[in-house]
Parts: structure tokens; sequence; C-alpha cells
């Protein structure tokens, strides 16, 4: 089953881990501002995702929090969030998050994050935290 986004409308599409705990809380927080229905949500936890109908491979969705635009070209990381809440009307707080430094931080911030993510939310096992 596709889950392309196709409203009309939609600025963004999110590509989310609905069984991460912390993602999860972010999303229902997205979904409840996303008045004007701009974000299109694909939980890729869902038993219907198939990243291969994306060209992507499953580690590549798991290992940073991916966005597509409607024209079909993909940001990842920190850009993802940006695109998100100025999607709501959040987009005056957005713009000091581009500035060098603040930039810079969160960029590592969130890399820190998404490598330890399994870990921070227990989900752990020996196949996604072990090093190989």
């Amino acid at each position: 089953m596709s889950n392309h986004p196709s409203a009309a409308g939609q600025t963004v599409e999110v590509f989310y881990d609905g069984e991460c705990p912390l993602c999860l809380r972010e999303i229902k927080l997205l979904k409840w501002l996303d008045r004007k229905d701009r974000i299109q949500f694909t939980d890729i936890a869902a038993d219907y995702f198939n990243a291969t109908e994306y060209e992507k491979t499953p580690a590549q969705f798991m290992d940073e929090i991916h966005g597509r635009f409607p024209d079909g070209q993909w940001i990842i990381g920190v850009e993802v969030f940006r695109q998100l809440y100025s999607a709501v009307g959040f987009g005056l707080l957005v713009w000091p998050t581009r500035l060098p430094g603040i930039s810079h931080a969160l960029n590592f911030g969130y890399q820190v994050f998404a490598k330890n993510r399994l870990r921070l939310t227990g989900r752990c096992t020996k196949e996604t935290c072990e090093i190989g």
C-alpha cells in the first residue's frame, strides 16, 4: 500500500519511526499543530511501509529522519524539522535555527541523538546496537 503525498496543500512528507517513543511524541504534537493538513505523515514502522518504494533502504530511514517535498526532493536531519515547523506556522521560530552557530549545534545534537536513539529509547537489540 503506497502512502505517497497526494492531498492538495501538503508542503512536506515526514518519514518517522512510529515505534520510537520520543519520535512519536514529536509527531503527535505536529499532527495536533497541523490544522491545515500541510504534512503527510508516513510511519516507517507500519506493516505496509516498503522502503524500496522510495528507492531507499530501511536502514537509511532508520539512521535519521527523512522528509520529502511534493516535487520528490528529499531532505534529512534537522532540515526536516525546520520544514515541519514551518508547515505548521512556526516559520519565525525556525529562521534562527539557520544561523551558523545555532545550525551547527543543532546538527551536531541531532546526529548524536540519531546515532543513539535506539539505546536512548530502550530499543537496543543485538542486531540494532551492536557494533560490527
